[in-house]
């Protein structure tokens, strides 16, 4: 059998030092074989699987062929399609949003006496769920009560389920967020309709703060987000801020000034019993604890190639977490997967593929220190640990997001499909794919040397039913994770990929947006 698969080196290997010689990365093929991709039948479906992780090898045999003709993309159902738009994101929104908008309609109708008198509490109820939604030290949690009770004995429905909950908070998010902003129009408006037992302050702040809002949210809006990130990053985090500022005042003036003795009533005591204040007190310290976690933090950065920077940080990280780095304190943050053997580990890594202006500088000028929060957010990968066996499937940089959590579990399998991969993200990166991830649950596929990429969907369907596995998580770029989860889907192959929330013809310089990557300005 291949020495490759058997994967056992001729000198140590320390890859966290970042020295290590090259092994190959992807498989050995026979030149005999006439098929594209051996089926994965060679494999014996024994009972014994759980022992195969570490007793057993098999080989996978994959011919080179010459680059094949491109085939015409096959036909989707418009029902699968639907399925996958209309995802549990949107169904947050829908109902998110329309639970909002059929009560404000009783509100302004007259037949909800609460809602027209309280609006200016559901307003902050809204952006009050809105942010907790992104909170990290709130998402974290959850997905540690998910993880610790529910992990492979609750149906496998249940837990997918879970899975796609947590993916999908930002469903919540956005309709809570909208809602607000719609509830705090009818509020001012309202406002404005009692100009005779309305203070002029009131008004003038109801406004300011409205527009400090709307600018904020609009801000966050796909098109905005995607193609102008450094904009988005700045209206939305510091209008956000002067928005904070201002609902304060907003609140504080609104519960202080009494409409029917026309003066102001300072009692701090009164003020407290209001709920918007409490809100409004939530809102900030959901705004401000992440904050609380940033510190400078000294790095190593590899330059394995043109197209690749390896970022070094002390200390190992659970599975499935991503880390916000930046040059600054407080600007341009981007969001990248974290690769941890274990987290007792010396480092953990992050990659950063060469694909923007911030990317680009840290190859051109590799700083020695980088701006982060120590307390890193959860990705859905976190919450492999609910499952018996999965496949995680990636492309390109993706497998920064992707690796850890084969690295920290013998029941994942891995599929990594790139060009060059060894040449491109260098020794540290294959050593720890062959020092922790034995050759029977990986397959590399260099698309390069083997004259194109393969049929990802074919491998993944033979891969799935060999491995035994419940779920496959995806992370590769737009064309990639749409192929994929429509084969899926078809399937019926539980998956689970990259969220996007537009569709655009020049994605390449965009990367996953839920699952350890990072969306930059060209």
């Amino acid at each position: 059998m291949s020495d490759q698969l058997k994967g056992t080196p001729q000198t140590p290997m320390d890859p966290e030092k970042g020295t290590l010689d090259p092994l190959p990365a992807q498989l050995p093929y026979n030149q005999d074989v006439k098929a594209p991709f051996s089926a994965v039948d060679v494999f014996s479906p024994s009972k014994e699987k759980d022992l195969a992780v570490t007793t057993t090898t098999k080989e996978v045999v994959v011919a080179a062929k010459p680059k094949p003709a491109a085939k015409p993309k096959k036909k989707v159902s418009k029902w699968i399609l639907w399925k996958i738009w209309f995802n549990t994101y949107r169904k947050f929104f829908t109902f998110t949003f329309s639970f909002n908008m059929i009560g404000l309609a009783l509100a302004a109708s007259g037949h909800w006496p609460y809602g027209a008198k309280y609006a200016g509490a559901i307003v902050v109820a809204n952006f009050n769920f809105a942010i907790l939604m992104r909170n990290e030290v709130f998402g974290r949690l959850l997905y540690l009560f998910i993880n610790t009770f529910f992990a492979k004995w609750t149906p496998l429905w249940f837990r997918l389920g879970c899975t796609s909950v947590v993916q999908h908070l930002g469903g919540i998010h956005s309709g809570c967020a909208l809602s607000g902003v719609i509830w705090l129009l009818y509020k001012v408006i309202n406002n404005f309709l009692k100009l005779d037992v309305t203070h002029d302050a009131v008004l003038v702040m109801g406004v300011v703060t409205n527009l400090a809002v709307m600018i904020s949210a609009l801000s966050a809006f796909p098109w905005v987000r995607n193609t102008h990130h450094n904009v988005f990053e700045r209206h939305h985090r510091f209008v956000g801020w002067l928005g904070l500022i201002c609902t304060w005042t907003f609140v504080i003036l609104g519960d202080t000034y009494d409409s029917v003795t026309r003066s102001w009533n300072l009692n701090g005591v009164a003020l407290v019993h209001h709920q918007d204040f409490w809100f409004t007190m939530g809102m900030t310290v959901f705004i401000a604890l992440p904050w609380c976690f940033v510190r400078e933090v000294p790095v190593d950065i590899e330059l394995p190639s043109a197209k690749v920077a390896i970022i070094r940080f002390k200390r190992g990280m659970q599975q499935g977490l991503l880390g916000r780095i930046s040059r600054s304190s407080i600007m341009e943050y981007h969001a990248f997967g974290i690769i941890s053997e274990s987290p007792h580990a010396k480092y953990h890594y992050l990659i950063a593929g060469v694909q923007g202006d911030f990317t680009r500088s840290l190859v051109a000028n590799p700083p020695k220190t980088l701006w982060t929060r120590e307390l890193k957010f959860a990705g859905v990968s976190n919450t492999s640990t609910l499952y018996k066996r999965g496949i995680r499937f990636c492309t390109g940089t993706g497998i920064g997001a992707a690796l850890s959590t084969c690295l920290q579990s013998p029941y994942w399998y891995l599929i990594w499909i790139g060009s060059e991969q060894e040449k491109t993200f260098g020794p540290t990166i294959s050593g720890l794919i062959h020092k922790h991830i034995g050759p029977e649950r990986l397959l590399l596929w260099d698309s390069k040397a083997r004259g194109g990429r393969p049929d990802s969907m074919k491998i993944l369907k033979e891969v799935y039913a060999y491995w035994d596995a419940e779920v496959v998580f995806i992370t590769s770029n737009y064309i990639g994770n749409s192929e994929v989860m429509e084969g899926c889907k078809e399937a019926g192959i539980p998956a689970f990929g990259t969220l996007w929330d537009f569709v655009r013809l020049r994605y390449s310089h965009i990367h996953c947006v839920s699952d350890g990557c990072f969306s930059e300005r060209p």
